[in-house]
């Protein structure tokens, strides 16, 4: 069966009578779906008549822009494989990612042309450069010039909804970063049981999303569950801050919001934000990359209205595949397993944990990544058959209801028993003082592993007597034997690129 994504993300909403609905608008351009549609057919053009090839690589360093979708989008038209980078990575690791994906071209925004022009040099397969709205700089072309040249007309090439669509690659916050190939058929596979089996969006929707298109998350959110039902969808090329949210959720009044577990604190938190009510035609939010604290979504819910649907998602399986659902949400848990999609739990040699124990969790569903692009072992460890192993530990209660433990090389234990170090974070940021916390294990002078805190204080808060008072906090809220022995007060943790806590730095340090 011939299948190309962006014939049925794309052209079908054309050929379904909303050529001239509003697809994306950045704040400075507005497309339509018909637009997007012709756009998208001149980038096809583009990459042929510059020598790309079905199959070859096209990377993007590029914001948040319409010129994003259309970019992206159109090298899908072309079968050739677009390969989104985060636009905040060091130059050698874009060099890495330049030199092992063998890109063809690279498109990259004018304003990010100094953050990568120097991991350009010597690539023995680079080809073209395009740069999207503003100068083109160096051996980069104009992309808005180039594209003047080309036909709006190109049909979608004949593909097989196994063929590889695109990559995204892993954040590789403990080695180097995997290329994950993902196959045309995933990202309706993720509209579909996610957004439209969990959320329910519909076209009448307006989204907006705090996390990038070139994240897995983002993608999701803001490209291909709009798309799937012939949704709008509000971009930000701009670092999502407090205000700057709380500005386009007034400004554009969506109606989905996806956000991250720290951009949520950061938003409650800020006092001078206080009096924002943020868009009174909110009616879901949703959050990723982390697992969400309790005092975190109650505080939205109280404050909103509207619920924050905590779920679980990966590189690999492309979106979320557990998760809280409307009007079924128990805050400080994962929720349960997406519809289309099955989790198991298992112990050190493999076998099932019963519920309330602590176990890795695996998933199977149809959004899995074809690999990892030349690292078969890592390959082979990840994709087990049908089944991909997520790295989390989660415990199942009765009802099929997942609660978050921490990363599998996370986890320790405190006399004898299984310590979660996403509790303990939880209870430290649910004190009024902390705004963020990290827990790692450390050794004291037996020898013996117990947990040390890292904690980022919130603005105004004194750290004078607040240790004991923390240590009782969490005595209170996670156990007796879970408190942190040691609390070090940082002004920032160490991230990856995708903002998750990078918990391997935090363990050198102590």
């Amino acid at each position: 069966m011939a299948y190309n994504a962006c014939a049925d993300l794309l052209d079908r909403n054309v050929a379904e009578g909303r050529g001239e609905k509003l697809a994306f608008a950045d704040g400075a351009r507005r497309l339509t779906y018909g637009e997007l549609q012709r756009a998208s057919a001149r980038v096809a053009n583009l990459l042929r008549s510059s020598g790309i090839r079905r199959e070859d690589r096209v990377v993007m360093v590029m914001l948040d822009t319409v010129d994003w979708p259309a970019v992206f989008l159109g090298a899908i038209r072309a079968g050739v494989v677009p390969v989104p980078l985060n636009t905040l990575l060091p130059v050698e690791t874009y060099r890495y990612m330049l030199a092992d994906s063998r890109a063809r071209a690279v498109f990259v925004s004018a304003s990010l042309q100094a953050s990568v022009a120097s991991a350009l040099e010597g690539l023995a397969d680079l080809e073209h450069v395009f740069a999207t709205g503003g100068k083109a700089d160096g051996r980069a072309c104009d992309l808005d010039a180039a594209l003047a040249q080309q036909s709006d007309s190109f049909e979608p090439v004949s593909c097989s909804p196994d063929d590889t669509a695109f990559w995204l690659y892993s954040s590789g916050s403990t080695g180097a970063p995997k290329g994950t190939r993902h196959v045309h058929s995933s990202l309706m596979a993720t509209a579909k049981l996610y957004g439209q089996g969990v959320l329910g969006i519909r076209e009448d929707d307006v989204v907006l999303s705090a996390a990038k298109l070139f994240f897995a998350y983002g993608l999701g959110n803001s490209l291909s569950f709009p798309m799937s039902v012939g949704a709008t969808t509000i971009l930000n090329p701009e670092r999502p801050t407090p205000p700057l949210m709380f500005k386009m959720l007034a400004e554009h009044q969506p109606t989905i919001f996806y956000g991250v577990p720290t951009l949520y604190a950061a938003m409650l938190g800020d006092a001078s934000l206080a009096g924002e009510k943020g868009s009174t035609r909110l009616r879901i939010s949703t959050s990723a990359g982390e697992a969400l604290p309790e005092h975190i979504g109650l505080s939205w819910k109280q404050r909103f209205g509207t619920d924050i649907l905590d779920g679980v998602g990966s590189t690999e399986m492309l979106h979320i595949f557990l998760s809280n659902a409307p009007g079924d949400v128990v805050y400080g848990t994962s929720g349960r397993a997406v519809p289309g999609y099955d989790l198991r739990l298992l112990d050190d040699t493999q076998q099932p944990v019963a519920d309330g124990e602590v176990g890795e969790l695996y998933v199977r569903g149809p959004s899995a990544a074809d690999g990892y692009w030349n690292q078969r072992e890592k390959s082979r460890a990840t994709f087990q058959g049908e089944w991909t192993k997520t790295g989390d530990k989660y415990t199942r209660d009765a009802n099929g209801r997942y609660t978050y433990c921490g990363r599998a090389d996370d986890m320790f234990k405190v006399s004898g028993i299984w310590v979660s170090p996403f509790e303990i974070e939880a209870a430290l940021a649910s004190h009024p003082s902390v705004l963020e916390a990290a827990v790692v294990a450390k050794a004291d002078d037996e020898g013996l592993l117990k947990p040390k805190a890292f904690i980022i204080l919130k603005d105004g808060a004194t750290a004078d007597g607040l240790e004991d008072a923390l240590k009782d906090h969490v005595k209170k809220a996670a156990g007796a034997w879970k408190y942190p022995r040691w609390i070090e007060v940082m002004e920032t943790l160490p991230k990856t690129a995708t903002g998750k806590i990078q918990r391997f730095k935090l363990r050198d340090m102590a």
